[in-house]
């Protein structure tokens, strides 16, 4: 390839890449802000107050809930660990995007990068925690706590759902990526797909940190 075609095509890879990071931002703002309303509805509701004969006094009602803290704790670590995996996975496909144009000079031989086994085992984690989290709705049920047991008890599966669909979408997200990466897509294409899959799955596994200390506190 000629030095003229690899720098336009570094122009491209950067200029792709800063514009799929600016989409990302769009899509993060939303989400972080819709976790932002559920946590000033969920202390409001959690502190309000009626006025007494004499002084105000807190309103009967808020309850409280029984959490499967050992099953949640492994549910973190679960997602903290794909968390991991997935940083994996966006260096190797970085590696191999960069190393993609070296790999055309006739008698050059760099290796291949490791990207399957990192996308199949975040995918894996992913799933993990989800049927870890459907399982942790089935205890709250079979304690008796379900959404319209309390306030507490609703703002649980509210915040834990929320979170729960949010990374449902990155799970689909990373089978997406999966796709040309089976069919032998370009190397620059797969890493910027992945490059921002990678930020949203951070994302998701210290908003549920946030989620769980917030249930821990108030629920």
């Amino acid at each position: 390839m000629a030095a003229g075609e690899e720098l336009a095509a570094e122009q491209d890879y950067t200029e792709r890449l800063a514009r799929a990071r600016t989409g990302l931002k769009l899509l993060l703002v939303p989400v972080g802000l819709l976790f932002v309303v559920l946590t000033f509805v969920f202390m409001a509701r959690r502190g309000l107050i009626e006025l007494g004969e004499s002084e105000p006094r807190p309103v009967h009602g808020w309850g409280s809930i029984r959490l499967p803290n050992a099953l949640l704790a492994f549910n973190t670590l679960v997602l903290l660990i794909s968390s991991l995996s997935m940083e994996a996975l966006r260096r190797a496909s970085r590696r191999a995007a960069a190393l993609a144009q070296v790999k055309t000079i006739p008698g050059v031989w760099v290796g291949e990068e490791k990207i399957r086994p990192w996308l199949a085992a975040t995918v894996a984690l992913g799933l993990v925690f989800l049927s870890g989290q459907w399982q942790a709705w089935r205890i709250l049920a079979q304690r008796g706590f379900y959404i319209s047991t309390n306030p507490s008890s609703s703002f649980t599966y509210l915040l834990t759902a929320a979170h729960a669909v949010h990374l449902a979408g990155g799970v689909v997200g990373l089978l997406w990526v999966a796709l040309p990466l089976w069919r032998n897509r370009r190397p620059e294409q797969r890493s910027i797909r992945i490059e921002m899959l990678a930020w949203y799955w951070h994302f998701m596994a210290l908003l549920w940190v946030y989620v769980l200390g917030l249930l821990e506190w108030g629920a």
